[in-house]
């Protein structure tokens, strides 16, 4: 009895040991589990009602507001009792072994592991190995996290996130349709098209899996057979896993060298647009072909192929006074539909980020999986901006514009541009990096290597200290050079704004050399993508690094600094480089997602500097440090120089153009022969 001399039901324990019930505490859980599941399902069709009302008014709709009429119905949905009674039925049907549960899980995750172990170009340490198994039993411990109904509405949300953007369109234009009159009709069916185009990228990215059963099929250490295989399947992915497989190639020492080098082939070319492609771009950006526009455009032949476009070399009818020409130029012409390759791609992405939680559905892994995917979420969206040309132009115009102050570097004008199309200068002696490397005499490769290597280090410091804005994507690709050295960059499409970005990522750099716990968390959390949440857990954060750091050996330096290092030698100063890009890489694992710009920052920054020991190919590796230290402490005195040239030049070129020319060069001008009449 209870002081207020109601009876409370307890729970009897028998002779036996085991727990029963009183009837009528039973009879109280099913009234009030009862009264649960009537009064939720009631209350569902309340989550229908802000979607209700966006259809019911005729203002336009926002993306925020659809977005948040949707996350108030699957609220409902995930609260209801039976989402959460599937857990109890997911976790019989694992038990069952109908389900994947935790021995198939181990058994899948051990032939992967021993699969990566047996492939490795290096062996594998055994602490290694016995470190990812001593977590993976710890992963393993939690308990699971959701039932099969809920990681189905967990799919289901995010594909209907992906097509919000697209929903709103539909969503508008069927409102003005109903507003207006029936010519909205043909735009709405053309929006909803969309979706059929969407299901040809996703079949064919499904089908391209049919490569992962042979990979596995090959010799673990043919590399070469295995570099073929993964090169063809990300052509038949499609542009977004191309432009990944780029990413990948500019940052491949972890790979094996063949794989590597087949991987590389993405810079340089990859499978030419369709001639009636180029023809629909120039319809929708002139209303005209190419061959009305230009002489000698082939559009089955493109000079190069990329994952965003190709690039085409044609004529170009030009008036200069009273005569007509024909200039060569560049016209760079943006593949079909890539805004959906783009969003099919990441939604893919994102799918098998979340479905994972089906063969490990446990609590810890559930955050770190999620932090992943919003860190794709975030790395996809700086490659998103590469695809309108007309932004690409405006970028390769102030570039061309600040080329002017400098005698080092060099980029293309350009001349026009669409959404789709861009025609720039034609550079008329110049070839990619390494076509002029391979046709150089050997006797002058060395000299001339090392000179170019000096103007692109010039280059980089000159973007980023001085106009703090820096290519996004500097591999050997798009960087091009004539016989004489003359550096030009092209492919403009995807740039790095620096300022206010240096010092995050300096007090990262330097707390982690240091291993100052307290500067990498602060560093950190300022460059994540949720500052204000991820302060309020500073101390998580902050243990879990101390943690990764202590297990790495990166020791806090103090004033006995050089002690330490000379203590701990090359070894030890290598330990804290490499943990620089590994805590870095692995922030998910804190719950911790690092805004895109930052990953961009750290892909340029690691692409330039691969292109960089590319021009050493062949050369001792003294000479790229030496030229290295030189070209960081001389870059002041560089950069004078450099701009006390452009401006004598400027003055010798205006005094040159005040002066009248000679008669043997006006007679020379005067036999020069019209391309064009």
């Amino acid at each position: 009895m209870s002081d207020s001399g109601l009876t409370v039901p307890v729970t009897v324990v028998e002779a036996d040991g085991s727990i029963r019930v009183p009837i009528r505490q039973r009879a109280a859980d099913m009234l009030r589990s009862a009264g649960q599941y009537t009064w939720r399902t009631i209350t569902i069709p309340k989550g229908f009602v802000p979607l209700a009302q966006i259809f019911a008014h005729n203002q336009p709709v926002a993306e925020g507001e659809l977005s948040e009429a949707l996350d108030t119905l699957f609220t409902q949905l995930y609260t209801h009792p039976v989402t959460r009674q599937t857990r109890k039925v997911t976790g019989f049907l694992r038990e069952q072994n109908m389900l994947p549960n935790e021995g198939s899980t181990e058994d899948l995750i051990r032939f992967v592991v021993n699969q990566c172990v047996q492939r490795s170009p290096v062996p594998v340490p055994e602490v290694v190995l016995d470190e990812f198994w001593a977590f993976y039993d710890e992963l393993m411990s939690a308990p699971e996290l959701k039932g099969l109904a809920e990681l189905n509405l967990d799919i289901t949300r995010y594909v209907l996130r992906t097509y919000e953007p697209l929903l709103v369109e539909l969503i508008n234009t069927l409102k003005e349709t109903r507003r207006v009159n029936q010519e909205m009709l043909g735009e709405l069916v053309r929006r909803a098209m969309v979706v059929k185009t969407d299901i040809v990228i996703i079949r064919r990215q499904i089908k391209a899996l049919r490569y992962i059963k042979p990979f596995f099929q090959t010799d673990p250490k043919d590399f070469e057979t295995q570099a073929r295989i993964v090169a063809d399947m990300v052509r038949e992915f499609g542009p977004f896993f191309i432009k990944m497989a780029q990413v990948a190639a500019s940052n491949a020492d972890f790979l094996p060298e063949e794989i590597a080098r087949e991987l590389e082939v993405f810079h340089e070319d990859v499978d030419p647009m369709l001639g009636r492609e180029v023809i629909e771009a120039f319809n929708q950006s002139f209303g005209k072909r190419p061959h009305d526009m230009y002489f000698g455009f082939d559009t089955e032949k493109p000079l190069k192929s990329g994952s965003i476009g190709s690039v085409y070399l044609a004529r170009r009818p030009i008036q200069i006074e009273d005569r007509e020409l024909l200039k060569r130029v560049i016209v760079k012409v943006g593949r079909h539909n890539l805004d959906r390759e783009f969003q099919m791609g990441k939604m893919v992405l994102g799918l098998a980020i979340i479905s994972s939680q089906y063969w490990a559905p446990h609590s810890k892994l559930a955050p770190f999986l999620q932090a992943l995917q919003e860190q794709a979420d975030e790395f996809v969206r700086g490659f998103q901006d590469e695809l309108d040309f007309r932004e690409e132009a405006n970028t390769q115009r102030r570039f061309e514009r600040w080329s002017q102050n400098t005698t080092k570097w060099r980029v293309p004008k350009v001349y026009r541009s669409s959404e789709r199309v861009m025609e720039m200068e034609f550079l008329e002696n110049a070839g990619s990096l390494s076509q002029v490397l391979s046709t150089l005499p050997v006797e002058q490769r060395k000299k001339f290597q090392r000179n170019v290597a000096r103007k692109f280090l010039f280059t980089m410091f000159d973007h980023i200290f001085v106009y703090r804005e820096f290519h996004g994507d500097l591999h050997p690709g798009n960087i091009m050079v004539d016989r004489d050295g003359e550096l030009y960059l092209i492919d403009w499409g995807n740039t790095v704004e620096l300022r206010d970005k240096w010092a995050p990522v300096g007090n990262y750099i330097a707390g982690m050399l240091m291993g100052d716990v307290e500067v990498v968390t602060d560093a950190l959390i300022n460059m994540s993508t949720t500052p204000e949440q991820n302060w309020a857990r500073r101390s998580e954060i902050r243990d879990q690094l101390a943690e990764s750091l202590g297990k790495k050996q990166v020791k806090r330096l103090g004033r006995n600094a050089p002690m330490v290092l000379a203590k701990e030698g090359a070894e030890g100063i290598q330990r804290r480089v490499q943990s620089i890009m590994h805590v870095a890489s692995n922030t998910q694992q804190m719950n911790v997602v690092i805004r895109g710009e930052y990953m961009h920052l750290s892909r340029s920054v690691a692409a330039a500097l691969g292109s960089y020991g590319t021009l050493y190919k062949g050369l001792p590796r003294w000479m790229m440090v030496a030229d290295f230290i030189r070209g960081v402490s001389g870059f002041p005195r560089d950069l004078l120089l450099d701009r006390l040239a452009v401006r004598r030049k400027t003055i010798q070129k205006r005094v040159a153009d005040s002066l009248p020319l000679p008669d043997f060069v006006k007679a020379d001008a005067g036999n020069k022969v019209p391309l064009l009449k």
